[in-house]
């Protein structure tokens, strides 16, 4: 289980002295209490004697976040006239005046309103805004959904089918100091649904059976601890075990190996990890099988990897030896192929699939189609 609350390793204040401490609390999705969470440690602050602001809060007409919201000072927002109408956004120059030692600014992601006095300053984004506070050595609490992750893009569309307008850098969360994330099970997250705490009435209904499913929820929970756990091991110092993903790629001497190859480089990079081919040495090597084993060494070179060739014909064959050299380079993912063995052989040699899976431990294991 990840860790509630993280401190990213090598951002002492030795190098930043005079750099604001942003802190950000990260959720899956809208109504998981990231804002509330953020406001009670806003209180903390203020009780233990600290100025603090609410720089800007988005309560989206939840009972729950004005009540947590209820006595903090509250700064006013910068009006902006938008079509006729008055809009507010965070008062940067505001606050660079007033130099509260601690701000609450929701809604890292936001994007600015057009004509704004930010925007004319040429930051388009929320974030942006942020940033300057922490340049003049204010202290900054922020909220974010993982959806809005530019990495992430992609792949929260293709599994909720909602493109996310609102996106954010990567960078933003790798650079923060302290990074919480706020959980809740998809069932319970569902309930507050159900029961008006998140959205009105009218959206509740659509918003179950779209966006709020039990499905999109898993995925989006599973995004969002991945990512908090990429970001602490890409900060965290060298040196240290069990830290840093090593993605073992399993191949034989054919054609496939190539697209394993390109897989475990694509999630080796994506993880900021390392990646390792691996072959288990054929009792006998055809001229052909040679070729394909130099393209390979090749290829997995040029993605930055290192390949391997193991003895594996005897003392347990090739499953036998591939679970031994993951042991012995502790690695954290494997990518192997679908088996091409007839039933017959792995009758008699086993399967390699199942060997790895039932003797590997906290190992994730891809296999990839044939197709």
């Amino acid at each position: 289980m990840i860790p509630e609350r993280l401190h990213l390793p090598g951002q002492g204040d030795t190098d930043a002295a005079k750099r604001g401490h942003h802190k950000v609390y990260v959720g899956m999705a809208a109504g998981v209490g990231k804002t509330t969470r953020a406001l009670n440690d806003l209180r903390d602050h203020q009780e233990a004697g600290e100025d603090v602001l609410i720089g800007l809060l988005e309560t989206h007409g939840r009972a729950g976040t004005t009540l947590a919201a209820a006595g903090l000072p509250l700064w006013p927002r910068q009006m902006t006239e938008r079509g006729g109408v008055q809009l507010g956004e965070l008062d940067v120059a505001g606050l660079l005046e007033r130099r509260p030692h601690l701000v609450l600014i929701d809604e890292l992601a936001h994007t600015n309103i057009p004509g704004s006095a930010s925007v004319l300053a040429g930051r388009e984004k929320r974030w942006q805004d942020i940033e300057v506070l922490l340049a003049a050595g204010l202290d900054v609490i922020s909220t974010v959904n993982v959806q809005h992750l530019e990495s992430l893009n992609d792949t929260v569309t293709r599994l909720t089918g909602v493109r996310v307008r609102e996106r954010l850098p990567d960078h933003v969360l790798e650079e923060a100091d302290e990074l919480v994330l706020v959980d809740v099970t998809p069932t319970d997250l569902r309930a507050r649904l159900q029961a008006g705490k998140i959205y009105s009435p009218d959206k509740v209904d659509q918003s179950l059976s779209n966006f709020f499913t039990s499905e999109n929820l898993t995925a989006l929970r599973e995004l969002a601890m991945r990512q908090i756990a990429n970001v602490v091991e890409e900060e965290a110092p060298s040196g240290l075990p069990g830290v840093k993903e090593r993605v073992m790629v399993a191949i034989a001497a054919e054609e496939m190996a190539a697209r394993l190859i390109r897989r475990g480089g694509r999630l080796a990079e994506r993880m900021g990890g390392d990646l390792l081919v691996v072959s288990v040495r054929p009792a006998r090597v055809t001229s052909g099988a040679a070729r394909f084993l130099d393209t390979y060494r090749a290829l997995t070179a040029a993605l930055g990897g290192t390949f391997t060739m193991l003895e594996g014909q005897g003392g347990g064959g090739v499953a036998r030896a591939l679970v031994k050299y993951a042991q012995e380079q502790h690695v954290t993912q494997i990518v192997v192929g679908e088996s091409s063995r007839s039933r017959l052989e792995e009758f008699l040699r086993g399967n390699i699939i199942a060997i790895l899976l039932r003797e590997t431990r906290n190992v994730d294991v891809y296999v990839i189609s044939r197709d």
